[in-house]
């Protein structure tokens, strides 16, 4: 069904980069989809209004959708939620004072020994972490475990997109045929919290003794902590709602149009996205248009056969999802996936009471998206565990105080999801492959 939904787009304010944006007068909303027509009715909004950004649309009958909303569609917004008959609730009055009183606050506890856990790193503080700890754990001879952090690629602006590999012992580094597993992270800008997961992953690897666990030795872990750096920063500096990477996209477009979806940018069912150059959702001109997704590409490649588990960092759903993403056809092995997948999950359960949802991204989403990086993997590099995980935070910047407690949490997702493959998947892990990431 098809709705007349006539929204005026205001790109100038996304895409600028002089001053802090504001959100004074925004509005958060909680809407209920009560039913199909409310479902495809919110569905088609997002598509068609540039300006409203959907924080959460399951597109479930029954689920809640929030939306953030800009003062001047407002009145306009309500009137469209009235005529549909939904229910909504207001959840934040003014975005802004959100932003002051949390986000771009200076206060600051005394960070705790080595990984500070009680803020969010800027990227400048996370290079120099990674490095202190290569520097301190670069040799087999002073310790079991193994870290090199070396730059494969630049972002748009020039930063470099760190990889971290992790190796356990002098003997699986010497084994020409191995397994790994790889991790990203900070694939959409705003989404913080995964970049303080991805650094905690890497600690817990490097200097804690559950390392020890077999079935964590059995791989090389290759993680990505930031893939989009530049949105990162921007999202610090300017706009704590930024989604996309900082490319200018042409000349027609540079005064008001900027960035693409890393995670609809990659060479898979790639039409389904949006077109739209101001498109939070913007899929690229073509796939791999950016340094980002194509130094993933090219790392996917350099690690085939080897790499045996993707894992993508994402907030805030509480969710873990496997392929696929633009149909509701499931892989021949999704079996397997919803196995692994429902361990994290049950393990989460168990130690912290979270309850994360888990299936396949299209039936959880309730609607197709292309170009995903779990896709991707999964179809076209042949990885045979590919997921998403939608870290549980309640918002994409959650309180400073509660970085640890989440990520903590995820960590026994993940390391559940990782013993799960390793005793109870060997027949995955046959084919391997020697790694050269250099």
């Amino acid at each position: 069904m098809r709705f007349p939904v006539l929204v005026a787009v205001l790109c100038a304010v996304i895409g600028g980069t002089a001053g802090r944006q504001s959100y004074s007068g925004y509005k958060l909303y909680s809407v209920e989809q009560n039913n199909q027509q409310q479902v495809d009715f919110l569905r088609e909004l997002q598509q068609s209004a540039q300006d409203l950004d959907f924080w959460q649309l399951d597109r479930l009958v029954g689920s809640e959708a929030r939306v953030l909303v800009p003062p001047a569609q407002l009145d306009y917004f309500r009137q469209l939620l009235k005529a549909q008959k939904l229910r909504h609730r207001e959840l934040i009055h003014d975005f802004e004072r959100v932003q002051d009183d949390h986000l771009y606050g200076t206060k600051r506890v005394t960070p705790s020994q080595g990984l500070p856990l009680n803020k969010y790193l800027r990227y400048n503080e996370m290079i120099d972490y990674i490095n202190t700890l290569a520097k301190k754990y670069s040799s087999f001879v002073t310790h079991s475990s193994k870290i090199e952090v070396f730059s494969r690629a630049e972002s748009y602006e020039g930063r470099e997109i760190l990889t971290v590999r992790i190796c356990h012992d002098v003997r699986e580094q010497k084994r020409p045929n191995r397994w790994c597993i790889l991790i990203d992270a900070g694939i959409h800008a705003r989404e913080w919290i995964t970049v303080s997961v991805a650094l905690f992953i890497v600690r817990q690897l490097i200097e804690k003794d559950e390392i020890s666990a077999k079935s964590f030795r059995s791989f090389e872990w290759i993680i990505l902590p930031l893939l989009n750096p530049d949105g990162y920063e921007y999202s610090r500096e300017h706009n704590k709602m930024w989604r996309k990477t900082r490319r200018p996209l042409g000349p027609r477009h540079r005064r008001s149009c900027v960035g693409v979806d890393c995670n609809r940018n990659f060479n898979v069912a790639w039409t389904i996205g949006s077109a739209r150059f101001c498109s939070l959702l913007y899929r690229g001109e073509r796939p791999f248009s950016e340094r980002e997704t194509k130094n993933v590409r090219d790392l996917f490649r350099k690690l085939r056969p080897a790499c045996k588990f993707y894992l993508s960092l994402h907030s805030y759903a509480k969710a873990i999802l496997y392929p696929r993403a633009y149909t509701r056809t499931l892989p021949r092995n999704w079996q397997m996936q919803h196995t692994i997948a429902e361990a994290g999950v049950e393990a989460m359960k168990k130690a912290t009471g979270v309850r994360y949802r888990c299936g396949s991204a299209s039936t959880v989403l309730n609607r197709p998206v292309g170009g995903s990086s779990i896709d991707y993997a999964h179809d076209i590099e042949k990885v045979p565990v590919a997921l998403v995980m939608e870290v549980a935070s309640k918002g994409f910047h959650p309180p400073e105080a509660n970085i640890e407690r989440i990520c903590e949490e995820s960590w026994i997702g993940i390391g559940a999801m990782v013993n799960c493959l390793a005793s109870s998947f060997r027949s995955v892990l046959k084919g391997s492959g020697t790694l050269h990431l250099r």
